[in-house]
């Protein structure tokens, strides 16, 4: 799966449809901004996040939700679109209509989508909705908080690292 500069990926998608951009400046102020139904349920995902998550990533706000990033001190290089920024990896954020978890892991790494494909059954009775690297949820009670938590763990900064610059290579030419 190619990474394309100018793919509208599912978070930019999300972002222009359903902005509901916070300006908090920290991953506390952003929780303690959400709407009480949501509050609680967000909560104890940035927990299960930040506890199974490798060491190595950083978790800060940016776009307007919560996310966790491969830092320029692990990643020189940065984002591809702007290189200036770290490289994201995992976010969630509080839609107009929706929760929203974005996972670039999930996106790029076919093995982990299979993975998590093949567990969603396990851990919900409602219809998996998801675009390329964003899970949708309408109901917070309906955010697998455990599976999400185990989809943290699966991938390292290095791996991630690893599979962001395969993925960013140009396709190999067929030999003629």
């Amino acid at each position: 799966m190619q990474i394309d500069n100018t793919e509208r990926t599912c978070s930019k998608i999300c972002r222009e449809e359903n902005t509901m951009q916070s300006n908090a400046a920290t991953p506390d102020e952003y929780i303690e901004s959400l709407p009480d139904d949501r509050k609680d349920v967000l909560a104890k995902l940035r927990t299960a996040i930040n506890k199974n998550l490798p060491k190595g990533f950083k978790e800060e706000m940016g776009s307007g939700m919560l996310g966790w990033v491969v830092p320029h001190s692990l990643y020189p290089a940065g984002y591809h679109c702007d290189p200036k920024q770290p490289l994201p990896f995992l976010g969630f954020a509080s839609q107009k209509n929706h929760i929203a978890v974005y996972h670039m892991g999930i996106y790029s790494s076919p093995e982990l989508l299979a993975w998590f494909q093949g567990e969603w059954p396990k851990h919900s009775s409602k219809k998996l909705d998801m675009g390329k690297s964003c899970i949708r949820f309408k109901k917070p009670e309906d955010v697998p908080v455990t599976l999400i938590g185990e989809l943290a763990s699966k991938m390292t900064p290095q791996k991630w690292i690893d599979v962001y610059e395969q993925n960013m290579k140009p396709p190999a030419k067929p030999k003629k």
